[in-house]
């Protein structure tokens, strides 16, 4: 120490360097405890590559803890204004909840069978039978390429979602 620093003046220089790091290293806490988890993060959005697709055999993929039903529809299979079109492949997309109370179809042979009250979607999700108020809802999605990126509203999404409202 110089002759013009008691040790008053040390110690209150040390005490102010151990608040700011102190203060620092509670930032830092604050903010990783606001941050989302890694989980919920990567939760939030989900790539599916649909060129793998087998027409005819819909693939259920999980977005958000739901159910997501992806179908190649089949030439045989009817046109809808919900059918997701890239190239010459039509495709349906929809979360995999019954309108009616939220249980899960099951796809047999040519449409989605609700097992708990009976309800049935056709190939493009729309009610055919039962007690399901609506289609089934779609998901928000954006394609890119040959897959699609559940999670964001892309324009297809916005196409498809308007038909649906008219």
């Amino acid at each position: 120490m110089s002759n013009q620093t008691n040790r008053r003046d040390f110690l209150g220089y040390s005490f102010a360097a151990v608040a700011a790091v102190g203060g620092a290293a509670s930032l830092v806490g604050m903010k990783q405890a606001w941050d989302p988890l890694p989980s919920v993060l990567a939760g939030g959005f989900t790539n599916v590559e649909l060129g793998s697709l087998k027409a005819g055999n819909p693939v259920t993929v999980s977005w958000r803890g739901k159910p997501i039903f992806l179908l190649k529809k089949t030439a045989e299979m009817e046109e809808a204004p919900r059918d997701l079109i890239i190239g010459s492949d039509r495709f349906t997309v929809a979360i995999g909840l019954c309108t009616h109370l939220g249980c899960i179809p099951a796809w047999k042979k040519d449409m989605w069978k609700c097992a708990c009250h009976g309800g049935e979607f056709n190939a493009s999700g729309t009610q055919t039978f039962g007690p399901p108020p609506r289609p089934l809802d779609l998901p928000p999605f954006s394609v890119k390429g040959t897959s699609i990126v559940l999670g964001e509203e892309g324009p297809e999404y916005k196409k498809i979602a308007a038909a649906m409202m008219a």
